[in-house]
């Protein structure tokens, strides 16, 4: 790719009005994700966005989007199991919202990420939390900060 080319994807989605839940600190062990999730599946709540990590110190952090507007039932349904789990602590941040850059065959095209994590901190805008597959790359950021992104995105990607 020569420097002022577009990388080429087949675009660009958005999904706006959500609440980023963190379940934070938790003693690592199986079955983290299970609990949480459960507990949301038995609540009818469904997660848009998931991402679990393990620090140095061995504890998990899970993170997840969902609807604003089922914030408080999410946090009532998530508060008890991450007492069981140990956690350290439960985080909400919101309005957020899901940029999300798709394939086709990511796997085999370098440099997207950097290209859009470049972008992004080009206009001042701070990722929250990544995830990413085969095809596509989901950042969560500010909802303010969504017009913002699509266009730093739009100067560097090429969309049909």
């Amino acid at each position: 790719m020569t420097a002022g080319e577009k990388i080429k994807v087949g675009g660009v989605l958005q999904n706006r009005g959500l609440c980023l839940v963190g379940v934070m600190s938790a003693p690592d062990r199986p079955g983290i994700a299970a609990a949480i999730f459960d507990a949301l599946g038995r609540e009818r709540l469904n997660a848009q966005f998931i991402v679990q990590n393990i620090d140095l110190s061995n504890h998990a952090h899970v993170i997840f989007c969902i609807a604003m507007e089922d914030c408080e039932r999410v946090l009532d349904s998530v508060r008890p199991v991450a007492l069981e789990l140990g956690a350290q602590k439960v985080t909400n941040q919101g309005p957020v919202s899901l940029i999300s850059v798709f394939g086709p065959d990511f796997r085999e095209r370098p440099g997207i990420a950097g290209t859009v994590f470049r972008a992004l901190a080009g206009v001042g805008i701070n990722i929250l939390a990544v995830s990413t597959s085969i095809s596509t790359l989901s950042c969560v950021i500010r909802e303010e900060d969504c017009e913002p992104a699509i266009k730093a995105l739009r100067e560097v990607l090429a969309m049909p």
